[in-house]
């Protein structure tokens, strides 16, 4: 095999994306096999587009029709793990888009057989993992440059979006559609970067506002509250109403401090001595130095980076990673099984919302999703009127 014929399920904003990247050349070891969508409109768009593809209304014809080695699941979120399965009992590789799916039964069916095909490549679609610039914030803190982590605080508030955004889908923001808001649809990448890079917490305490901004029944503003198990703790703050936005991660260790700007400057202060130490160590006389607001280049160095980003750079990475794997056995970036990691940080902060107490991860699966088929159930009797 010298390219992956990939078969694109869903030809919709990112399904035509990923389409138009593998025409145009962009993404080496990809072709386009075939291409699935229900929408006549699509069907229409594809003929005139990609003429020499071949076309299928049912996903399951094209994983039987010896036009495609992979897929790529472009659809709604709880049909990811469905779709993975299928894939994979044909002997098709999978290439999940974000999120893994809406609860974390599901995704562990799903990851359960996966681990029954270990021939076959299974990955997932986060682009962030081939950002630079985090890769190099979770080098720094792999190599423990900055000792251990005390606190994490991030606030990813650049997820605007105005009602015409919602009313434009009946399946947007709905429980039944989406399985939540702002969490599953705009911030997986930023909960899998969290638990990439920090790890996952043991225990969240949520606050988080339904319909607080924007006509929709699920969540627009989030505030949760990580206890990592070791005296370790976390913010993270995300919503959809903050036209002006705000992205910035903060990662303080014992021996330093990250500080993520914009996803595009990284500030890094090494620390000398590590803090308890000098905790421990430092003279008054000293300790007044800094709050006067002295010359600190004794106590830490500083070092800044910046990086830029080509808008679709990391979507085609991942891509080119997945047929790697595919081709020559080249690691993979974003292991499909990675993919639960982030569904369950959302399921637990729904969850406490929901019941209004903290919540431990593992998180009580059945119970979850007990509680969002309640959600679903009163959607469909109280629907939101757009």
């Amino acid at each position: 095999m010298k390219k992956v014929r990939l078969g694109i399920i869903g030809l919709g904003q990112q399904g035509g994306t990923y389409a138009g990247f593998i025409s145009e050349g962009k993404v080496s070891g990809i072709e386009i096999g075939a291409i699935c969508d229900i929408d006549p409109e699509k069907q229409a768009v594809a003929a005139e587009k990609y003429p020499e593809v071949p076309f299928y209304t049912n996903y399951i014809e094209m994983l039987e029709s010896g036009d495609v080695d992979a897929i790529i699941t472009c659809v709604p979120h709880n049909l990811h793990p469905e779709m993975g399965i299928e894939a994979l009992k044909r002997d098709i590789h999978a290439l999940l888009e974000k999120p893994a799916g809406v609860y974390t039964k599901q995704v562990r069916e799903l990851n359960e057989f996966a681990a029954t095909k270990p021939e076959l490549t299974f990955s997932i679609m986060f682009n962030q993992r081939a950002n630079e610039l985090y890769q190099k914030v979770k080098e720094i803190i792999d190599n423990g440059e900055i000792g251990a982590i005390r606190r994490t605080n991030w606030i990813i508030t650049t997820w605007w979006r105005p009602q015409g955004y919602y009313d434009a889908g009946s399946w947007r923001a709905t429980w039944e559609g989406e399985g939540g808001g702002v969490l599953v649809n705009q911030a997986p990448h930023q909960l899998d970067l969290l638990q990439w890079i920090a790890g996952m917490p043991k225990k969240v305490y949520s606050n988080v506002k339904y319909g607080y901004q924007r006509n929709i029944a699920v969540e627009d503003e989030v505030t949760t509250i990580l206890d990592y198990g070791n005296g370790a703790t976390g913010v993270f703050v995300t919503c959809t109403h903050d036209i002006m936005g705000t992205d910035r991660f903060e990662i303080l260790g014992d021996k330093g401090k990250i500080v993520v700007d914009d996803s595009k400057k990284v500030t890094i202060k090494r620390l000398k001595t590590p803090e308890a130490e000098m905790s421990a160590s430092m003279d008054m006389s000293d300790v007044m130095k800094i709050f006067m607001g002295g010359d600190v280049a004794d106590i830490y160095s500083e070092e800044v980076l910046e990086f830029e980003s080509v808008w679709g750079g990391q979507h085609i990475a991942v891509l080119e990673n997945f047929a790697a794997n595919v081709l020559d056995g080249t690691p993979l970036l974003a292991p499909g099984s990675d993919g639960i990691h982030g569904v369950a940080l959302a399921n637990a902060i729904h969850l406490s919302s929901w019941l209004e107490k903290e919540v431990e991860l593992p998180l009580d699966e059945e119970l979850y999703l007990a509680e969002l088929n309640k959600k679903i159930e009163h959607e469909k009797l109280n629907p939101i009127k757009k």
